[in-house]
């Protein structure tokens, strides 16, 4: 079948623009693909995906990225590599004997031909030129970094801070942090980690809350790697004794990204830790969450209150800030006034004060706090409470009219009434303040592409109750989706994460109850008969509609 046809027919592309674009070749030649992307028609993807229906080929979303190593050599001895290059293909890997290589253009009439002259087995993998040039990119960061002849640590500990800033500021440097950042971010990871391991600098990617070995680098590679992330967060080059802590503000294809960074000494190194927030990459919205209905409906009725607290508990990295945020925006309206005290500010809302707190300079939550009391808000978020002081500010302020929104890290919802005892604060303060209590998990989704129906066993069935939730929520079909593991997913099973929640809300029952040793207990039958679902049976029901699986549940709820 002809290119034109297949767009047309799987692609949905207009018959008159195929017909535009074919006249346009008749009049001035050229490859049609690239005459429609030129034209406007067609993105990239779009093209090679027809071409590889059209052809029969392999696609960039087939390669397994973490089996490339650009560093191992390949029995490419007598092979013409700059000539590849220049026609834009690129060798990748090695697989029993077969030469794997990266194309943007895989019918290339001389290199087939200069190939097919050679004795070596080969196959090709068809690709964007985007993706081509990302990929040569690191091809050629790994042949500079193979050449590279940095001194060892233990040589540069009493080096002089310009030699560290001439090495940091050394092309395969800036090249090798900069790609590192871009294959974070263009893997949707929340954060990239260098750490010393095994006499090795290891790079590390964490996805959907998972780290991932990305790469190992040479330890001598440790100290003009760090240098040069240093260099660009703001931070002492030099001071390599005590943790630091840093701020990058870039642009990463096309993505206005602002990085936090984080410095750790260690008995045989630094460690590094990079968090990026992808400004306007996340959608602030209750209904975006994942909630299932009826938390989404009590959690709008206690967020349109006009007085009360509402908690957020968990550990960190469970989701906390996405859903305070997403509950700000759903009320932040013209006849309110919001201010957030917050460390760090990690997402600018707007119409909404956010105000960064600074402990060193002695501006700390409580301080702050007291202070925009006097602005008269209506709507207060404290972006935690780790104290006494703090904790009563919060309570009393919402007695007198204010609706205040925080967290405390606490494992599930009945304890945080405990740690607030244990805070000192009084119980008849948090009866009379406290609207509810939420905890929040994140699990994985599964992957939509490789993901497969799997019939769940009578014992697993038994051992969590499926059947119980299953009746009550009218469904039918007892079983889960299996994570499988494809490329679009990175072979992982899992794509995307989605929060698990539990939710508490302060009823007369739960205020008559004393908040002492035994109130998680009570709190936790109250629950039970009141049809409350606990952290794990939220987990689970996603289970039953097919969103995440039994492992992932019990992974981040037990």
């Amino acid at each position: 079948m002809l290119l034109g046809e297949i767009l047309v027919r799987k692609y949905g592309v207009d018959p008159v623009d195929i017909e535009k674009a074919l006249q346009f070749q008749a009049k001035f030649e050229g490859m049609l693909g690239s005459i429609l992307i030129n034209m406007g028609i067609i993105a990239e993807e779009t093209l090679v995906s027809a071409l590889s229906d059209q052809l029969n080929l392999k696609t960039f979303k087939d390669i397994n990225i973490n089996e490339v190593d650009f560093r191992q050599p390949l029995p490419l001895e007598n092979v013409n590599i700059p000539f590849l290059l220049q026609r834009r293909w690129l060798p990748l890997n090695e697989e029993n004997g077969t030469v794997f290589f990266a194309a943007a253009n895989p019918l290339d009439y001389e290199v087939t031909q200069y190939l097919g002259g050679l004795d070596i087995d080969w196959d090709t993998y068809l690709v964007t030129e985007s993706q081509f040039r990302e990929l040569e990119s690191e091809y050629s960061l790994a042949q500079e970094t193979n050449e590279m002849g940095y001194p060892d640590i233990s040589d540069m500990l009493d080096t002089e801070i310009d030699k560290l800033r001439e090495l940091a500021s050394e092309a395969p440097i800036v090249n090798l942090v900069n790609t590192f950042i871009a294959r974070a971010v263009s893997r949707g990871a929340s954060d990239l980690h260098f750490e010393p391991y095994k006499n090795m600098y290891r790079v590390r990617f964490r996805i959907d809350g998972i780290l991932h070995d990305i790469d190992f680098l040479p330890l001598k590679m440790q100290l003009p790697v760090a240098s040069r992330i240093k260099i660009l967060s703001g931070m002492d080059i030099a001071e390599r004794r005590k943790p630091q802590d840093g701020q990058i503000s870039m642009k990463v294809s096309s993505k206005d990204l602002d990085i936090r960074v984080s410095t750790l000494p260690l008995a045989d190194g630094e460690s590094l830790v990079l968090r990026f927030l992808v400004k306007e990459a996340v959608m602030y919205d209750l209904e975006r969450l994942g909630l299932e209905s009826d938390l989404t409906r009590v959690l709008n009725e206690d967020i349109s209150r006009s007085a009360g607290v509402i908690l957020l508990v968990g550990p960190t990295g469970s989701g906390k800030t996405t859903t305070l945020y997403s509950c700000l925006n759903k009320i932040n309206t013209e006849d309110k006034k919001i201010i957030t005290i917050e460390d760090p500010v990690e997402y600018q809302l707007d119409g909404i004060n956010q105000i960064q707190v600074r402990p060193e300079i002695g501006y700390d939550f409580l301080t702050a706090l007291r202070s925009i009391l006097r602005q008269d808000p209506d709507v207060i978020m404290i972006g935690e409470i780790r104290d006494r002081e703090t904790a009563r500010v919060a309570m009393q302020s919402s007695m007198t009219g204010h609706l205040v929104f925080s967290t405390v890290h606490t494992n599930d919802a009945p304890a945080a009434y405990t740690r607030l005892i244990d805070l000192g604060v009084e119980e008849y303060l948090i009866n009379s303040s406290l609207i509810s209590v939420v905890a929040q998990r994140l699990v994985r989704k599964v992957c939509s592409d490789c993901a497969r129906p799997s019939p769940l066993d009578d014992t697993t069935i038994k051992t969590y109750a499926l059947d119980v939730m299953a009746g009550k929520h009218n469904i039918e079909t007892l079983q889960a989706m299996e994570a499988v593991g494809c490329p679009a997913c990175n072979h992982t099973g899992y794509r995307g994460r989605v929060g698990i929640m539990e939710y508490l809300r302060c009823t007369p029952e739960i205020k008559t109850m004393p908040k002492d040793s035994r109130f998680s207990l009570d709190a936790r039958k109250y629950m039970s008969d009141s049809n409350i679902r606990s952290l794990s049976e939220d987990g689970f029901l996603k289970v039953l509609k097919g969103i995440t699986t039994i492992d992932e549940v019990l992974r981040v709820s037990e």
